[in-house]
C-alpha cells in the first residue's frame, strides 16, 4: 500500500486526532517499569532505582545534551558567498561573485571545545551526585520497609500476647481468683494491640509505595523486602571519611566548574583577537571581454569593542567558582563528619537496646507471666511488662532503621562505603 498520497496523509492525521486519550495514557503506562511479584533484595532495589528513576533519566538527558555543545564548539565557521550586480539594465551590467573563507585566530576553536568538554564533565558530576542521592534514598526506603515488616510482626506478636493474657485472665475470673475488672482490662489492652497492628500495616503499605516510587511504580508488586534489618555494617573511621572526600561528586563538580570558568576566560581572551576573512572571486563586465580576478582581505579593527566586557564577566565568574569550590570543600567536610557522628550515635542506640534493654524487658515479661499464672503477680504487672517489651522491640527496630538511614545519608556524600571484597 502506498502511504505517500495526500489522501492517505489526511487519513493518518485524522486517525491520530481520533485516537482516544485513554489509549495514549495506556501506552504511556506500558512504558513504566513494574517489578516482578517476588521478594526484592537491597541490590535489586538499588538497580531498579538507578535504571528506571524518571528524575535520573532526566539528568542523563542533560549529559546527552552537552554532547551537542562539544560538537558545536568543534565546528569551523561557514564560508560565505556574495553576488553583486552593479547595473540591472540590459547593457553595461557589471556582476561580481565572491567566496569568502573566515579564519579564526587566537585558538578560539580549541577554547570552545575545551570549555564545552568541561561543561559535559560538570553535567556528569551532577549525574553522579544524583545517582548517589538516589542510591541513598533507595537504601533508606528499603530498610524502612524491612523495619516496617518487623514492626508489623511485632504488632502481631503483641496481639497474640494480649490474647494470651485475656485467656489467662478469663480463666482466673472463672476460677474466682481475680476480679472481672481484670478481664476487662485485658480485653481493652488486646483492642489497643489490634489498633497498633492496623497502624503498622498502614505504615508498611506506605513504606512499600515509597520504595517502589523510586523506580517509577506507584503500585508496588514485590511481595516483601528480603534482608536482615539487624545486620549492621562497620562504621567507618573519620580518617577514611576524610580520605574519600576528594573523590566526592559534589567536590569534583565544583572543581570541574572552576576549570570550565578558566576555559571560558581563555575563550573570551581569544575572542578579543580579531578574525579575518579571505575572499576570492571574479568580476565580469558585459561591455568588456574577459573577467577580472578579485582577492579581498577583511579584518575588523578592534578600536572600541575589544570584548573587554565579556572578559571582565568571565574573570569575575572564575573568581566566584574558586570561592564556591572552597565553600564546597568546607561544607562537604563538615557535613560528612556530622553524618559520621550521627551514624555512630545511631549505632550506639541500637547496640544499647539490643544488649541491655531488650533482654531485660523480655525476662521481666516472662517472669511476670509465670508469676501471674501462679498467682504471685497481678494482671496489671503482666500488662505493664508486656507493654514494656513491645515498646522496647519497637524502639529497637526504629533505632535500626535510623542507623541505616544515617549510613545512607553518609554514603550519599562520599559514595559506597562497603569494602570492595564484600560488594
Amino acid at each position: 500500500m502506498y502511504f505517500g498520497s495526500l489522501t492517505n496523509l489526511k487519513w493518518w492525521r485524522a486517525l491520530a486526532l481520533a485516537l482516544p486519550l485513554s489509549c495514549t495514557s495506556a501506552l504511556a503506562q506500558q512504558s513504566l517499569f513494574v517489578e516482578l511479584p517476588e521478594p526484592v533484595r537491597l541490590d535489586q532495589a538499588i538497580r531498579y532505582a538507578i535504571e528506571h528513576n524518571p528524575t535520573l533519566a532526566a539528568a542523563r538527558r542533560e549529559v546527552n545534551a552537552t554532547e551537542g555543545q562539544v560538537l558545536q564548539g568543534s565546528l569551523r565557521p561557514n564560508p560565505e558567498f556574495n553576488y553583486q550586480a552593479d547595473d540591472v539594465s540590459r547593457f553595461g551590467r557589471t556582476s561580481t561573485m565572491e567566496v569568502g573563507v573566515p579564519f579564526e585566530t587566537g585558538g578560539k576553536r580549541e577554547a570552545r571545545v575545551r570549555s564545552a568538554g568541561l561543561g559535559r564533565e560538570v553535567a556528569l558530576a551532577d549525574l553522579s551526585t544524583a545517582e548517589l542521592r538516589l542510591r541513598s534514598a533507595a537504601i533508606a526506603a528499603f530498610f524502612d520497609v524491612l523495619a516496617a515488616q518487623e514492626l508489623r510482626a511485632t504488632a502481631e506478636e503483641s496481639v497474640r500476647l494480649a490474647q494470651r493474657a485475656t485467656d489467662i485472665a478469663a480463666k482466673r475470673v472463672a476460677a474466682g481468683k481475680i476480679s472481672p475488672v481484670e478481664e476487662t482490662r485485658a480485653r481493652v489492652a488486646e483492642a489497643g494491640a489490634r489498633v497498633t497492628l492496623n497502624q503498622s500495616e498502614s505504615e508498611l503499605r506506605n513504606s512499600r509505595r515509597r520504595l517502589a516510587s523510586l523506580w517509577g511504580n506507584t503500585a508496588p508488586s514485590f511481595t516483601e523486602a528480603s534482608g536482615d534489618v539487624e545486620q549492621l555494617p562497620l562504621v567507618p573511621t573519620a580518617d577514611r571519611i576524610v580520605g574519600r572526600l576528594e573523590a566526592a561528586p559534589q567536590l569534583r563538580r565544583a572543581q570541574r566548574e572552576l576549570e570550565r570558568r578558566k576555559a571560558l576566560v581563555t575563550l573570551e581572551q581569544a575572542r578579543s583577537v580579531p578574525d579575518f576573512t579571505v575572499s576570492l572571486g571574479v568580476k565580469r563586465n558585459l561591455e568588456l571581454p574577459g573577467e577580472q580576478a578579485l582577492v579581498a582581505l577583511k579584518v575588523p579593527l578592534p578600536i572600541f569593542n575589544r570584548n573587554q566586557g565579556n572578559l571582565q564577566e568571565a574573570l569575575r565568574r572564575q573568581d566566584k567558582a574558586a570561592e564556591e569550590l572552597q565553600a564546597t570543600q568546607t561544607a562537604l567536610s563538615s557535613t560528612a563528619l556530622q553524618a559520621l557522628e550521627n551514624v555512630n550515635a545511631r549505632r550506639r542506640d541500637a547496640d544499647l537496646l539490643r544488649q541491655e534493654v531488650l533482654p531485660g524487658a523480655r525476662s521481666t515479661y516472662e517472669a511476670a507471666t509465670i508469676g501471674f499464672e501462679n498467682g504471685k503477680f497481678s494482671f496489671l504487672e503482666v500488662l505493664d511488662a508486656q507493654r514494656t517489651l513491645i515498646a522496647a522491640k519497637s524502639q529497637y527496630l526504629i533505632a535500626l532503621a535510623n542507623f541505616h538511614r544515617a549510613q545512607a545519608e553518609l554514603e550519599s556524600l562520599i559514595g559506597d562505603l562497603t569494602p570492595e571484597n564484600e560488594r
